[in-house]
């Protein structure tokens, strides 16, 4: 009985249940929800009636652990999960009530039964993948952390090894990349205490002169590719050509793509560094000589903990972190394939 005033009556139950949703003080429901949510489970749960049997399906367990994953992404809560399949349920019964229909109890303990079980199973995956985003949360901001630290603290050392040989002083170049590495080393844990800030994606944004910070980001990645045997060349820059980004975040996206691109040239080879301006845009362009990317890989370069290559020090984070210093700067970064020979990544932003 149960199983046919569902179905002559799917129109108005349906009805119901988005009344009550639509009820829902905050956040708003979906059109997703609305329009196919509710639908799809409460034909799924008419499949399930007519086999008594063995409730519930497969389809309404898949259909409540997508459900609740999806809650999850939109932000609800766990209450929220358990009040969309609640109003379901009391809709069928309130409609049951008005019509008068002659419903077994039996027919009531299986309807129950099988809400009970996806609202279960929605609030269990619900549970699982925040405790999921929560740890790989914690594990990416220490990776970014670490990952950053280090880079820092590779070009200190390497710093204070030039300087130890007594070649040079403290008051030139290389003893100002020490500064500037030390500089960012405090920065860089100055910024772990402001984790909300971050999260929040607050930048410090102020007009930078292009020029001056390809040269500060230059000086150290001069001696890193020196270090590994390479040739790094830069391009000239116009000097009156000014962004607004934040300084921190485009200089160690920068670095990132350099340090990159250092990893994969291939020996006695070169890197270079150039820049290129439009009326409205500012190209900063890094070519390496890494012999190109295996085909269909250009998307995954990006991607958190990806490595490539036969180099596996580090995390994978190095190009997910200057993507992430870019796109904060109001950028995009594009990669462009040359086969056989090596990679363009682009940094594009608006100019001044």
């Amino acid at each position: 009985m149960l199983p046919e005033f569902l179905r002559a009556n799917r129109e108005e139950i349906i009805a119901r249940t988005r009344e009550k949703v639509l009820g829902r003080a905050a956040p708003r429901p979906t059109d997703m929800e609305l329009q196919t949510g509710i639908p799809l489970f409460l034909d799924q749960l008419i499949g399930a009636l007519g086999n008594p049997s063995a409730p519930p399906t497969p389809e309404i367990t898949a259909s409540a652990t997508k459900h609740g994953s999806d809650l999850l992404r939109m932000g609800f809560s766990v209450s929220q999960v358990v009040h969309d399949y609640g109003g379901l349920c009391q809709a069928i019964t309130e409609l049951a009530v008005d019509r008068k229909a002659s419903i077994g109890a039996e027919e009531f303990q299986i309807l129950n039964g099988c809400l009970d079980d996806a609202i279960a199973q929605a609030v269990t995956e619900f549970e699982r993948q925040r405790e999921q985003a929560v740890s790989s949360q914690g594990v990416t901001s220490l990776g970014v952390l670490a990952h950053e630290l280090r880079n820092q603290l590779n070009v200190a050392v390497i710093a204070f090894q030039v300087l130890k040989t007594g070649n040079v002083g403290t008051s030139g170049s290389t003893g100002a990349m020490l500064e500037r590495s030390l500089r960012s080393m405090r920065d860089l844990v100055d910024r772990s205490f402001a984790d909300v800030r971050l999260q929040a994606g607050m930048n410090r944004v102020e007009r930078v002169v292009l020029a001056e910070l390809i040269e500060e980001v230059s000086v150290g990645a001069a001696v890193d590719a020196r270090e590994r045997g390479l040739q790094f060349t830069v391009g000239p820059v116009e000097h009156e050509v000014t962004i607004e980004v934040d300084r921190h975040h485009l200089a160690s996206a920068l670095a990132n793509l350099l340090q990159n691109a250092f990893k994969f040239t291939r020996s006695h080879s070169s890197v270079e560094l150039r820049t290129r301006t439009t009326a409205d845009r500012v190209l900063i362009d890094i070519a390496d000589e890494c012999g190109g990317l295996p085909p269909g890989k250009t998307n995954e370069l990006f991607l958190l903990f990806a490595q490539r290559g036969a180099d596996r020090t580090g995390l994978g984070l190095g190009l997910a972190i200057a993507r992430q210093g870019v796109e904060e700067s109001g950028g995009k970064i594009h990669v462009r394939d040359l086969p056989g020979k090596g990679c363009v990544f682009t940094v594009d932003l608006p100019r001044s």
